[in-house]
């Protein structure tokens, strides 16, 4: 790094872009950089504390070593962000790998092997010639994720809790202490995009700043934006998805590539801090089972018994002791509070036009409404038309669909989006 490539501006040291951003120089004179929240090649990125800058600068020129922006990933020891970590690298980032020790329901009811998992992350960052973190996040897993599950599920509702992992753990946690270890940015094996853009102040034209947009993947079948709605412009611009613009089977040949001995790993299933399960087994050892009754919709004839409504989702069709005939039979409605399941052999019939949301967040600023979005109620489910009204304010909205959605559950997250843009997205009540 030249001397000339460091600015002294209104007695603040600035470090010229070109000196800090990892990206290829083909690119850079494309205008495209791997740094979320710099301008193009031949702008300065800034301010830098000028005590702390002439240290750093005296230790490099010491050293004659480039100045590298830290990266911390998130490892679970799958495959994706085990790609991640060699993509950073390869980009000329210091990455720090960081595993994150989950909560286990108790000793003789574990279904998360996370020993093997972690030993699985280790021998990449071997291989990768990267730092390697432990910490510990069992307890807030216990709190913050599987806490609020059980309370869902306790109170009628359907969960879920891929997206408060996120939002309280590698989102909230997570990048909480690696920014205060020293991280430029994170990074997680997420598939999703983010894109960097500046527009003008609306009070100051003549000044601009950076918003970040959340996008989809590459791999629609593999995009995991649905997951990621309750990020913030706060989080996204500290975050890098390096494996949205790959296909899943190209991740794996590039792992192979890497020479990762994980490439051929089968994916994680079930929930994200205690793997897969079966969700009425678990529930019982924290909800107690109150037998009820079954009924067909629209009428009180009884057709069967459950062990508990809690156990039970909107749409569900397996689990159900029906003995009469005439299915197969899903779940249409639940009774909470007298513990009674409703249940039509006619799964078309499951469906609503209109549905409230609360606790809504926009990644997206300066939405007017009404808007016309596409919405996305449940992970795997197409999205529907529909246009979003307010009710009352901004947090809580009515979405009037152009086509009945299927299986609406309460608890479960709506998601908002323009093409392939994430707008935002609330909790279904």
């Amino acid at each position: 790094m030249s001397r000339k490539n460091l600015k002294l501006q209104s007695g603040k040291l600035y470090i010229h872009e070109r000196e800090m951003d990892p990206t290829s120089l083909k690119l850079r004179r494309a205008g495209k950089t791997d740094i979320p929240g710099t301008f193009n090649a031949g702008a300065t990125l800034g301010p830098v504390n000028e005590t702390n800058m002439t240290r750093i600068w005296n230790k490099h020129k010491q050293t004659n070593t480039p100045l590298k922006r830290k990266v911390f990933v998130a490892m679970s020891g799958g495959v994706d962000s085990s790609v991640a970590a060699a993509l950073l690298k390869k980009r000329g980032f210091k990455v720090v790998g960081v595993f994150f020790k989950p909560w286990s329901p108790s000793a003789d009811f574990s279904y998360c092997n996370w020993k093997q998992d972690r030993e699985d992350a280790m021998r990449v960052t071997s291989i990768l010639k990267i730092t390697f973190k432990t910490w510990d996040f069992s307890e807030d897993y216990g709190k913050k994720v599987a806490g609020y599950m059980i309370n869902s599920y306790r109170r009628g509702l359907t969960p879920n809790p891929d997206v408060m992992c996120n939002k309280e753990i590698k989102f909230g946690l997570f990048l909480k202490r690696a920014l205060k270890e020293g991280a430029d940015f994170i990074a997680t094996g997420h598939y999703v995009k983010i894109e960097n853009v500046k527009i003008k102040l609306q009070n100051d034209k003549s000044k601009l700043k950076m918003i970040y947009k959340l996008l989809k993947a590459k791999d629609q079948h593999k995009d995991q934006s649905y997951f990621l709605w309750t990020l913030t412009q706060k989080e996204l611009k500290y975050c890098l998805f390096p494996i949205g613009d790959y296909p899943k089977p190209t991740v794996r040949k590039m792992a192979k590539k890497f020479g990762l001995p994980n490439y051929a790993k089968k994916d994680s299933q079930g929930v994200c801090f205690i793997g897969r399960l079966d969700m009425r087994d678990f529930l019982k050892q924290y909800i107690k089972p109150k037998k009820g009754d079954i009924k067909l919709t629209g009428s009180n004839k009884i057709i069967g018994r459950h062990d508990g409504n809690y156990y039970y989702t909107i749409g569900q069709r397996h689990g159900l002791n029906i003995g009469t005939g005439g299915g197969p039979y899903y779940v249409a409605d639940k009774d909470t509070k007298n513990n009674i399941i409703y249940v039509s052999a006619d799964r078309n019939k499951i469906s609503k036009k209109k549905l409230n949301v609360s606790d809504v967040n926009w990644i997206k600023s300066g939405i007017k409404f009404p808007v016309r979005v596409q919405v996305k109620i449940r992970y795997r489910n197409q999205s529907i038309p529909a246009k979003i009204t307010i009710n009352g304010s901004e947090k809580n909205l009515i979405i009037n669909f152009l086509k009945p959605a299927q299986f609406p559950a309460q608890g479960q997250s709506a998601v908002f989006y323009q093409k392939n843009e994430v707008l935002g997205g609330g909790i279904i009540i």
